[in-house]
C-alpha cells in the first residue's frame, strides 16, 4: 500500500471542480479527470493523506475497493460481500456507510446502507466468528458507496468527517458559508497572490470569520487539516502512522515558518455584535487571534484603515441574499449601499462578492470583470469579481428633458393674472431660499406654504435620484392643496388650482411629469379626496438629508415619508445622539432613527403600528448600510407598548399624530387630550439624565405644563423651525423634556 500507485476520487462543492484539478497537481497527483462534484486522480498512499491535511477544497477522499453492477438488492449484498473487508477492518472495529444515489432495484439511500453493512459484518463473521458493530458517532472506519447508472462503487472514506471541517469553527452565524467553498472564493479572488505580495484583505460584513481565517490560512501556509482532531484513515488496518507523522510534523514547521513571516493585514467587520463574538471564539480557536482583527462596525461606516497607506488590496465578502419579498426590496438597497462604499472609498483596489441573488449584485453600481457559478450547498450562487476603477462604474443614463421649450414659452405667455401673480411670489422664495439651501447643503425644503391664502396649497421641493439609478439628483416638486373652507366656492377653488399646476412648471423649470398635485377636495361621493397620482409604488426617489439617504414616495401617498418641518429636529437628534441609546415612538418612516445612527448611536429601536411604514423604515436601514441587529424595528401600539417597556433609553422622541382612530388600536388617541398621559408613560422609558422631544403638529395644541410640572420642559419650538417654515411657525410645537 504505501509505495503503490492507487486510484482516489476528491469530492468537493460543485464549481469548485477546475480549481480542485490544479490544487491536486500542486499536491503531486497524477492521471487526473475532472467530473460533477469532485476529481479522480492517482497516487501513493502519502499522497493521499497529503491530500487530506493540505486541501483547501476537497470535502471527502475516497480509496474505490470496487465496483459492480447491480439490478437487485441481492446483487448490492453479493458485490459488497465479495470484498476483502478483514483487510481493512477488524471484528471489534466500528463502522459507518454512507450511501448515495438510487435505481429501479435500490430506491432507499436507508436501504441501501443497511444492506451494505449486512455484507460486510457478514463477511467478518464467516472470517473472524465475531462481527464489528455500526457507530454514527467517531467510527473506526467508514465506507462510502456510491449508486449511479446501475452500478455501485464501493470505497473507503480516508477523509472522515468532510474534510471542509477545519476543527476551528464551533460557531457560526445564520448563513454559514463552508470552510472550503471560502477557500475557493478566495483562491478566484486571486488572494493567494495578492497576500505574497502582501495586500491587505477587508471583509465589511464577516459574519462568524470564515472567510477571513481561509484567508489567513493561505497567507501563512497553514494545512487546513493540521486543526482536525481526525481523519477516517487513522484506524484503517492499512493506515501508515510513521508517513503520516513525517506529513503532520512537515505542516507544523510550516506553519511556524509562515506565522513569523511578515503578514499581510486581514480584517473583518460586522454590525451583529452576537456574530462578531462567533468570529473571536473562532480565531481563538484557530490560534491566529494575535493577527486577525475583527470589529463591530455598520456598513456605513466601511473605509480604509487609516493607521498605515494602503494603495489597493482585496475586499472579499459575502452579504446577505434574502428569499422573501420585503427582504430582497431592502437588500437591494443593501448592495447598492455597499457599492456607494467600494465605488467612494477603495478605488484601485479588487473585490469579490459571493451572492445567491445575482440580481442584487446588479444594485452594486459596478461592472463585474468576471463571474464564476458556485454552489452553496444546492443553493445556486455566482461570485462577482470586480477592479474598482472609474471604468468599472455603472452610470445611469441621462433622464430626457422636455425638448419642447417653444411650447413652455408659449405657456408662460398664457399664464392668468393670478397664475402670474402666483409665479412672481415663487421666484421670489426660491431666489431665497435656494440660497440658504445651497449653503446649508439642504436638498428637500418647503418652497410656498400658502403664502397668498387664495392659493391654498405646500409646495415642496426634492433634490433625489430615482432609486436603483445613479447620478446627480432631479429637482421634483410636491404640491399639495389645503381643504378650502366650506366658503369657498368649489369651482373658484378649482380654478386656483389649476393656476397653480399652470404657474409651477414656468418658474421651477422641471417637465411637468416631475411636479405631484395631491388635491384635498370635498367629493360629493364616498371618497373624501381624489384619488392620489398614479405612479408604480417601486418608483421610489432617494434623497439627502445631513448624513442620512432617505427614501420618498411622491406619488402614493397622501405624505411623502419626510416630514421636512422635523429637519431641525432630526439634526439635533443626530448632535446628541453619539454613544447612546435612542428610542423612536410612532417612528414613521424612521428617518429620525438613521440620523441617530448615523450620529454614532450605541443603539435604536423604533416602534410604529403600521407594517407599511416599518418596511420603509427596514428600506431606509439599508440604503444607509445600517443593520437591524443595532436598529431595530418592533411593530406595536406604542400606548401599549410602553405599558409593558422596562427598556430605558438615553434620547426619545416622541411624534405621535394629533388624532388616531386606527382600527389597530384599541382607543381613540387625542393628542391634546391624551398628551399628559402620553409624556407620563415615554419618560419611564427616559433613563437618569436623558432627555425626551415631545412634538406635535396640531396647530390649536396647548401644553399642560401645571399636570407635568414633575418634569423639566423647555420649550424649544423656535429653535426647530428653520427658513423655510418660519412665515408658518404654527407647523409644530416642540419641547425637551428632563427629569
Amino acid at each position: 500500500m504505501v509505495s503503490q500507485q492507487h486510484p482516489y476520487f476528491a469530492t468537493c462543492p460543485k464549481g469548485l471542480e477546475g480549481l480542485l484539478m490544479e490544487e491536486l497537481a500542486t499536491l503531486g497527483a497524477t492521471q487526473r479527470r475532472e467530473t460533477v462534484a469532485g476529481v479522480y486522480f492517482d497516487g501513493d498512499l502519502a499522497l493521499a493523506y497529503r491530500v487530506c491535511l493540505w486541501s483547501r477544497l476537497a470535502n471527502k477522499v475516497l480509496l474505490p475497493l470496487a465496483s459492480f453492477d447491480v439490478s437487485s438488492q441481492e446483487d448490492l449484498y453479493e458485490g459488497a460481500h465479495s470484498v476483502a473487508w478483514e483487510e481493512h477492518l477488524g471484528p471489534q472495529s466500528t463502522l459507518l456507510v454512507d450511501f448515495i444515489g438510487s435505481s429501479d432495484a435500490i430506491r432507499n439511500t436507508q436501504f441501501g446502507a443497511v444492506k451494505i453493512k449486512d455484507a460486510v459484518v457478514d463477511r467478518l463473521r464467516d472470517f473472524a466468528g465475531s462481527r464489528p458493530s455500526v457507530s454514527k458517532q467517531n467510527p473506526d472506519l467508514r465506507i462510502n458507496a456510491r449508486l449511479s447508472k446501475n452500478k455501485v462503487v464501493v470505497s473507503l472514506d480516508l477523509s472522515g468527517e468532510s474534510l471542509h471541517r477545519r476543527g476551528y469553527r464551533l460557531k457560526q452565524g445564520s448563513a454559514p458559508l463552508k470552510e472550503n467553498l471560502a477557500a475557493g472564493i478566495l483562491m478566484r479572488a486571486g488572494w493567494p497572490e495578492l497576500a505574497r505580495q502582501g495586500a491587505p484583505l477587508l471583509d465589511p460584513m464577516c459574519g462568524s470569520g470564515t472567510l477571513l481565517i481561509e484567508a489567513a490560512h493561505m497567507a501563512a501556509d497553514i494545512a487546513p487539516g493540521l486543526g482536525r482532531a481526525s481523519f477516517g484513515f487513522e484506524r484503517w488496518l492499512n493506515h501508515r502512522n510513521d508517513i503520516w507523522l513525517e506529513l503532520r510534523e512537515e505542516a507544523i514547521e510550516r506553519r511556524r515558518r509562515g506565522m513569523a513571516a511578515e503578514r499581510p493585514e486581514i480584517r473583518g467587520y460586522d454590525a451583529d455584535l452576537k456574530v462578531i463574538r462567533a468570529a473571536e471564539d473562532n480565531i481563538v480557536r484557530a490560534e491566529l487571534d494575535d493577527w486577525l482583527r475583527v470589529s463591530r462596525k455598520e456598513l456605513a461606516a466601511f473605509k480604509k484603515p487609516t493607521h498605515t497607506t494602503f494603495d489597493s488590496g482585496l475586499i472579499v465578502t459575502n452579504p446577505p441574499y434574502g428569499e422573501r419579498l420585503g427582504e430582497i426590496e431592502s437588500l437591494k438597497l443593501l448592495y447598492g449601499h455597499l457599492g456607494e462604499r467600494l465605488r467612494t472609498e477603495f478605488a484601485g483596489w479588487r473585490a469579490a462578492v459571493f451572492t445567491g441573488n445575482p440580481e442584487l449584485g446588479k444594485q452594486m453600481g459596478l461592472r463585474a470583470e468576471r463571474k464564476y457559478k458556485m454552489f452553496n450547498g444546492a443553493l445556486p450562487t455566482e461570485l462577482l469579481l470586480f477592479s474598482i476603477n472609474e471604468a468599472a462604474f455603472v452610470k445611469a443614463g441621462p433622464l430626457q428633458e422636455p425638448s419642447d421649450r417653444k411650447g413652455a414659452e408659449t405657456e408662460a405667455a398664457q399664464l392668468t393674472p393670478g397664475a402670474q401673480m402666483l409665479a412672481n411670489r415663487l421666484r421670489k422664495n426660491l431666489k431665497q431660499l435656494d440660497k440658504w439651501a445651497r449653503k446649508e447643503s439642504i436638498q428637500c425644503y418647503r418652497l410656498y406654504d400658502a403664502d397668498m391664502p387664495e392659493y391654498a396649497a405646500a409646495v415642496d421641493l426634492y433634490w433625489g435620484v430615482e432609486t436603483g439609478r445613479r447620478g446627480e439628483p432631479l429637482l421634483y416638486a410636491h404640491v399639495q392643496e389645503y381643504t378650502a373652507p366650506k366658503s369657498v366656492d368649489e369651482r373658484r377653488a378649482e380654478q386656483r388650482f389649476a393656476e397653480i399646476k399652470a404657474a409651477l412648471p414656468q418658474v421651477l423649470e422641471i417637465p411637468s411629469e416631475r411636479i405631484v398635485y395631491k388635491q384635498r377636495r370635498r367629493n360629493k361621493g364616498t371618497s373624501q379626496y381624489e384619488k392620489l397620482a398614479d405612479r408604480p409604488s417601486g418608483e421610489l426617489i432617494t434623497v439627502r438629508e445631513g448624513e442620512a439617504n432617505l427614501q420618498i414616495n411622491l406619488w402614493q401617498y397622501l405624505d411623502t415619508g419626510l416630514f421636512l418641518d422635523h429637519r431641525p429636529v432630526r439634526r439635533m437628534i443626530a448632535q446628541q445622539a453619539k454613544g447612546k441609546s435612542f428610542l423612536n415612538l410612532f417612528c414613521y418612516t424612521a428617518s429620525a432613527s438613521m440620523h441617530a445612527a448615523l450620529g454614532g448611536a450605541r443603539f435604536t429601536l423604533s416602534v410604529d403600528m403600521s407594517p407599511t411604514y416599518l418596511n420603509w423604515a427596514r428600506k431606509n436601514l439599508a440604503l444607509n448600510g445600517l443593520s437591524e441587529g443595532r436598529n431595530r424595528l418592533e411593530q406595536a401600539d406604542c400606548i401599549k407598548w410602553l405599558e409593558t417597556n422596562t427598556q430605558q433609553f438615553d434620547l426619545v422622541f416622541l411624534d405621535p399624530p394629533s388624532f388616531s382612530n386606527s382600527k389597530k388600536m384599541p382607543d381613540v388617541l387625542d393628542i391634546q387630550r391624551d398628551h399628559v398621559s402620553l409624556i407620563h408613560k415615554s419618560m419611564k422609558a427616559v433613563a437618569q439624565g436623558g432627555s425626551l422631544i415631545f412634538s406635535t403638529n396640531l396647530r390649536t395644541f396647548k401644553m399642560d405644563q401645571a399636570s407635568l410640572q414633575d418634569y423639566e420642559l423647555q420649550d424649544i419650538s423656535a429653535q426647530t423651525l428653520d427658513p423655510d417654515f418660519k412665515r408658518n411657525p404654527k407647523i409644530h410645537q416642540c419641547w425637551m423634556i428632563r427629569h
